[in-house]
Formats: C-alpha cells, sequence, structure tokens
C-alpha cells in the first residue's frame, strides 16, 4: 500500500467519493425509516385480536397471511436477487421503469420492513398484559392503546435494534451497484477502473464506510442516553462491565 497513491486518489476523486457516500447514506436513511413503518404496520396487524367469527376474523387472517408471505419473501432471499426483480422485472412485467435511485429505496425498504416487522412484534408481545387491561379498563379501543400506551414503550425498546439494522442497511447498499445505482461501491469500483489501484481505492471506502456506520452507532447511542436519562445510562455501563 502506498500512502502517497492514496493521497493523490483522495485529491483526484473526492467528489465521486463524496457523491458515493451521500447516495448511501439517502438510500440507508430512507429505507430505515420507511421499513421501520412498514415494520410497525405488520407489527400491529399481527397482533390485533379479533373474535374467531365472522368477515372481520377471516378478512384479518387473509391480510396476516399475506403479510406473512411477504416477510417470509424478503427475509429468505438474498437483496442483491431483490434488487435484480424489482428492477428488470416490473419493467419487464409491467412496464415500470423506475429511476434506478427509486428502485434501491423500493428494495432496501422491503427488506427492512420484513426485518422490523418480527423485531415490532416482538416488541408488542414483550409489554406487560396488565397494561392492555388497565388501558381497555379505561375505556380505551385497541387503536388508542397502541398510539398511547405500546407503541411509545416499543419505539424504546427497539431502538437497538433498529440502530443495528440502519448500519447494516448502510454497508448492505453495496449490492445496489448491480441495479446501477451509484452508492459509495459503485464509485469506488469505478475510481479503482480508472487509475488500477484496487487496494488504495477501497481502503479509502473502507474508512468511509467505518466513519458512517462509527457516527451512525455514536448518535443511536446518544438518543438512547437521553431517552433513559443518565443514570439508567450509567447503570447499564456498570451491569456490562
Amino acid at each position: 500500500m502506498s500512502l502517497e497513491w492514496i493521497i493523490s486518489i483522495i485529491e483526484n476523486n473526492w467528489q465521486m467519493f463524496l457523491r458515493g457516500a451521500y447516495y448511501t447514506l439517502l438510500i440507508s436513511i430512507s429505507s430505515t425509516i420507511i421499513g421501520a413503518l412498514i415494520g410497525f404496520f405488520i407489527g400491529i396487524m399481527h397482533t390485533i385480536k379479533v373474535r374467531k367469527k365472522g368477515v372481520k376474523f377471516y378478512s384479518l387472517k387473509l391480510i396476516n397471511f399475506i403479510l406473512t408471505c411477504y416477510v417470509e419473501f424478503f427475509r429468505g432471499t438474498p437483496m442483491i436477487v431483490q434488487a435484480m426483480v424489482v428492477f428488470y422485472g416490473l419493467d419487464i412485467a409491467f412496464g415500470i421503469d423506475m429511476h434506478f435511485i427509486t428502485a434501491g429505496i423500493l428494495v432496501v425498504s422491503l427488506n427492512t420492513g420484513a426485518y422490523m416487522a418480527e423485531i415490532v412484534r416482538g416488541g408488542i408481545v414483550s409489554i406487560d398484559q396488565g397494561q392492555y387491561e388497565a388501558a381497555s379498563a379505561i375505556g380505551m379501543n385497541h387503536v388508542q392503546i397502541m398510539l398511547h400506551v405500546v407503541l411509545p414503550q416499543v419505539a424504546r425498546n427497539i431502538l437497538p435494534a433498529t440502530g443495528n439494522q440502519l448500519i447494516m442497511n448502510i454497508k448492505d447498499t453495496a449490492v445496489l451497484n448491480v441495479i446501477g445505482v451509484t452508492e459509495l461501491f459503485f464509485q469506488t469500483k469505478s475510481i479503482a477502473g480508472n487509475n488500477f489501484r484496487y487496494f488504495e481505492s477501497f481502503f479509502v471506502a473502507c474508512v468511509l464506510y467505518f466513519i458512517m456506520t462509527f457516527t451512525a452507532s455514536r448518535i443511536l447511542l446518544y438518543v438512547e442516553k437521553r431517552l433513559d436519562g443518565q443514570d439508567a445510562y450509567q447503570k447499564a455501563q456498570k451491569e456490562a462491565v
């Protein structure tokens, strides 16, 4: 590895590196937010309880079956294959010609939503049953219980898992280069192809990926600290030690 070559590559290609990092962050952050919303929707649908008869019960059962198929499909197939199917398959089958950035956000959002669905469902199930009963006793319906009692606690409880998903998305956007998304990996591959210094070029990309993931983890840790309060944070640190 040559330090002179690394400095030269940065000086001559810093705009391409920044452009790639920008699209990586744009896709990963947008997709994590959209995926979390999808996860909350599916998690809530999976935990709705209705009487085991009538149209409502069978309608809910059908909806949950479709949502379960979606979750299993996107959790059971590689994202790189999903990207090819969405970007090229939709165009060939239905004539839907999406911009590669739009396709990238859609693929990562659907993938994230599948994983977040199980995380949210687990978070909802973990809430003490007594809170549901107490809320029902004062006249709250299911929607009110979810909005005012359950989901605020779930959002805090799943924050570490959501942060992990964001970090995974930052790294996994690299697979989107197969559909022409000009994220960091795509830009680095172009830079390396121009100067034939693959090691130095991808070393710079590696450092940029680390900066993005490390910064995201520090920000999320700070948010957790603010939500828990200083005392709870210090206690958790002592228990970890």
